[in-house]
C-alpha cells in the first residue's frame, strides 16, 4: 500500500513540477501503454495462448474425463450402497476418495505446470512489447511512458501503435 501511495505522490509531484514549468518551456510528452490490452489484442499474446492451448488441451480433457468416470462411480456407489455388504461398500468408498485425492494431485501438477508455462510465454511477449515501447519512446522523444495508470486521456494512450508493431509481420523479435 505505500508503494503504491508514493508511487503516486511521485506522479503527481511531477505532474505538479510540468505544470509549475515556465510556459517556455519545452513541454513535457508523456506517453501511456495499457498492458492489459497489449496482452489481450496483440498477435503474439494470442499466438502464446493458442500455443499453450495446443500444448495443454489433451491433458486437462484427461482430467476433465477421470473426474466425469469418478462422478459416475460415485453415483453408483450411492445407488447401490444399501444393497452392498457393509466391507464391500467401505472398499468401494476408500477407492473413491483415492481416487478422488489422485485427480485432485493431477489437477494441481496440471495447474502448476499450466501456471509455469502461461509466465514463460508471457514473459518473451511482455519482453518484446517492451522492446517495441522503448523502440517508440526513443523514436518519437517521449519524456516518460506509463503502464497501470488510473486514467490516461486518448491523446498520451500508445497502446494501438505497441499493438500495431507487435502485430507487423516485421515487428521486433521476430
Amino acid at each position: 500500500m505505500k508503494t503504491i501511495a508514493l508511487q503516486w505522490l511521485s506522479a503527481a509531484a511531477l505532474i505538479t513540477a510540468a505544470a509549475a514549468a515556465p510556459v517556455a518551456a519545452q513541454e513535457l510528452k508523456i506517453g501511456y501503454v495499457n498492458s492489459e490490452r497489449v496482452m489481450r489484442e496483440s498477435n503474439p499474446a494470442k499466438a502464446a495462448q493458442a500455443k499453450l492451448q495446443a500444448e495443454f488441451s489433451k491433458r486437462e480433457k484427461e482430467l476433465d474425463d477421470a473426474a466425469a468416470k469418478l462422478k459416475v462411480a460415485a453415483d453408483k456407489l450411492e445407488k447401490e450402497a444399501i444393497t452392498l455388504s457393509e466391507a464391500e461398500r467401505n472398499r468401494r468408498q476408500r477407492e473413491l476418495v483415492e481416487s478422488d485425492r489422485d485427480l485432485q494431485r493431477k489437477r494441481r501438477e496440471f495447474q502448476e505446470d499450466l501456471n509455469q508455462r502461461r509466465n514463460e510465454e508471457l514473459a518473451g511477449v511482455i519482453e518484446r512489447a517492451n522492446r517495441v515501447i522503448r523502440q517508440i519512446y526513443e523514436s518519437e522523444k517521449y519524456d516518460l511512458v506509463l503502464q497501470e495508470v488510473i486514467f490516461a486521456g486518448a491523446r498520451v494512450d500508445i497502446t494501438e501503435k505497441v499493438i500495431k508493431i507487435l502485430n507487423s509481420p516485421a515487428g521486433p523479435g521476430k
